[in-house]
């Protein structure tokens, strides 16, 4: 009796640990000394899948970006959910850099992740299904083996593995 097992690799997240993270970052950034008195914000649009930092210099915003990441990997969200867009001037002096959230594998690199794990030659198939690709396979030493594999690669995508069954 053959049963066969699968799983999905995505770049879902959290969004209930994501807005934890944020919250926790505000209220980090309220207590800190050298934030005290600066103009700053912490801004999370949930339609626009966007986070804006504000903040009163450079060195302000790359500390911001810094307490931002320390939550997120606190919450087991990896900083690549965050891609970094354009700094811009913004009113008295400030500088703002708007994030997108980054919640899904673009089609290239889910083909280039099916195209790692047929190289692998193990005894699974990849197919990529929407947003996902869902992996099959008979044992599950080789569905480990190849998330462990999958894992050790440098992706752009924050890699999710889930629903394995």
């Amino acid at each position: 009796m053959a049963k066969e097992h699968s799983l999905d690799i995505s770049a879902k997240i959290s969004m209930q640990d994501f807005k934890d993270a944020i919250n926790q970052v505000e209220r980090e950034v309220s207590n800190r000394y050298d934030f005290k008195g600066t103009n700053y914000e912490v801004k999370y649009n949930e339609k626009g899948k966007t986070l804006t930092l504000l903040a009163s210099s450079d060195n302000k915003l790359e500390a911001l970006y810094d307490i931002v990441v320390a939550k997120l990997l606190k919450h087991s969200l990896s900083s690549k959910v965050l891609e970094e867009g354009k700094k811009e001037e913004a009113s008295m002096g400030s500088v703002r850099m708007v994030y997108k959230i980054v919640d899904y594998i673009e089609s290239k690199e889910a083909k280039k992740i099916v195209a790692e794990i047929k190289k692998l030659k193990r005894k699974v198939t990849a197919q990529i299904e929407g947003d996902a690709i869902r992996l099959k396979g008979k044992q599950l030493d080789d569905l480990q083996i190849v998330i462990k594999e999958i894992k050790s690669m440098e992706w752009d995508a924050p890699l999710v593995f889930e629903n394995f069954r």
